[in-house]
């Protein structure tokens, strides 16, 4: 081996370039081989630190905590469809849940709580139906029911100056509407066979069935639910000539003929009976049989009021204004409100708990198994001033 070279002017000799690279690599071993001591040691210590855990959870009598949340499916839905499946609760009474649902056995109130996947399935189903719940004000509650407070007057206002004295304005006029939940229900049943197919998706199944029934008994109900034991629709309120009406009354604008739309003049005049703070939001709800008349209208320079929708998801359009076709309204006949507009999310409320449960029963209809899912609901008109009808009468 060769000796270092000495520097020009007699300095000291440079070290080899191999004794570099084997000084650094064992400097760089040394460092990592105390970082893997650090890290054993802290591993070491959250283990002693779970196993303190879990002997106070053994001595204190509480649950472990579950590792059935690492499983590859999610242990609520798994422990769902054993109970549809084959009426085995076991899992269900031991499920632990996050959130404010911690437990599932609610046997006492009627059934156990829907897997989060099937109940979203149902919700969005629901939404996407031909009812005034996609353009309706929708909120979850806790409670039994849910209070809407409306101002519907003007607080008033004033111009002041330095010297003049400040003029006493209106106090606002509060309204109060409480809407009730009521409990609404489904029954569908399957044969034991074909729940013991372990092809057959049950879950998928079930929530369309719930759904499908679901949809069609709130549509009915908001629009002329009577509020006993179901929500109060829309039409169920007194309907009372266009300026004329007071809280709690539903202004109508008249056709001019007695059962028949007539000219597009009863459909302008519709929408400039609504205030212009609502227009902006507005909607247009009647039945499949309404929007085969309307289709028809035009203006005085000959241009149809209706206009399709650009896009397949998109609504059509009258007088710029999307239609809602929602079949419960009712037909076209003398002295009939078949056409509303307003701005639904201000005008109507629709209160719900979030929870769907569901109880089995292999008994009552033998050789099937009856499924009993019930939810909550209630609805009612919560600004009166925020909808308007159309009447197709003379006045």
């Amino acid at each position: 081996m060769t000796e270092p070279k000495a520097e020009a002017g007699g300095g000291a000799a440079m070290p080899d370039p191999l004794t570099q690279v084997t000084t650094a690599l064992a400097g760089f071993a040394s460092d990592i081989k105390a970082m893997n001591k650090n890290v054993q040691a802290e591993l070491q210590q959250q283990k002693e630190r779970l196993t303190m855990l879990d002997r106070k959870t053994l001595t204190s009598g509480r649950p472990a905590l579950s590792t059935r949340a690492f499983d590859g499916e999610a242990p609520h839905s798994k422990a769902f469809e054993a109970y549809l499946r084959s009426g085995d609760d076991d899992a269900l009474r031991g499920l632990e849940m996050e959130g404010k649902a911690l437990s599932t056995a609610v046997a006492g109130d009627g059934g156990y709580l829907v897997d989060p996947a099937t109940s979203e399935t149902v919700q969005s189903a629901l939404i996407s139906t031909a009812s005034i719940r996609s353009i309706a004000n929708v909120v979850q509650v806790e409670s039994t029911s849910y209070d809407v407070l409306v101002d519907h007057g003007d607080i008033g206002s004033g111009w002041a100056s330095e010297t003049a004295g400040s003029v006493e304005t209106d106090t606002p006029q509060i309204e109060r509407i409480s809407i009730a939940l009521h409990e609404l229900s489904a029954m569908p049943k399957a044969s034991q066979r074909l729940l013991d197919d372990a092809a057959f998706d049950i879950e998928s199944w079930l929530a369309g069935r719930i759904a499908d029934k679901f949809a069609r008994a709130e549509a009915a109900a908001f629009i002329a639910g009577d509020g006993i034991d179901k929500p109060k629709g829309i039409l169920s309120h007194p309907a009372v000539a266009n300026g004329t009406e007071s809280w709690g009354e539903i202004g109508y604008v008249a056709t001019g003929v007695d059962g028949a739309i007539g000219d597009a003049s009863g459909i302008i005049d519709l929408v400039y009976a609504l205030g212009a703070d609502y227009r902006a939001g507005a909607s247009f709800v009647m039945n499949s049989k309404t929007v085969g008349m309307v289709r028809t209208l035009k203006d005085a320079d000959g241009r149809f009021l209706w206009s399709d929708g650009l896009a397949a998801a998109e609504p059509a359009r009258l007088l710029g204004y999307p239609v809602l076709i929602a079949e419960d309204m009712p037909d076209v006949a003398s002295d009939a409100t078949a056409i509303a507009f307003g701005d639904f999310s201000a005008g109507y409320t629709i209160a719900e708990r979030p929870d769907l449960r569901v109880l089995r029963d292999p008994f009552s209809a033998k050789p099937h198994v009856l499924f009993y899912a019930t939810k909550r609901v209630g609805g009612d008109v919560s600004d009166f001033a925020a909808i308007k009808l159309l009447k197709f009468a003379v006045s």
